[in-house]
């Protein structure tokens, strides 16, 4: 699986917690670029609830994670 920002912000709002069918239902629904699909179909085949985003990659930063660091704060010092 590889997961960019770009990726993994389209499924910032699915369902969660969603299973890996409720998932790719989305990704197809809203139209998600071909890698996401691919992405969730690396997926296992169970009933396992995902939880958001990070539990498929867990490095994901998402807007509200960087509300809190502000690239011109470093011009300061």
């Amino acid at each position: 699986m590889f997961w960019t920002p770009e990726l993994a912000q389209s499924l910032e709002d699915a369902p969660w917690p969603a299973t890996k069918e409720e998932l790719l239902d989305y990704a197809n629904r809203t139209g998600a670029a071909q890698q996401v699909l691919d992405n969730l179909m690396e997926l296992e085949d169970n009933e396992e609830q995902y939880e958001g985003i990070e539990d498929l990659w867990p490095e994901y930063e998402n807007e509200s994670d960087s509300l809190f660091y502000n690239d011109d704060d470093d011009d300061l010092y």
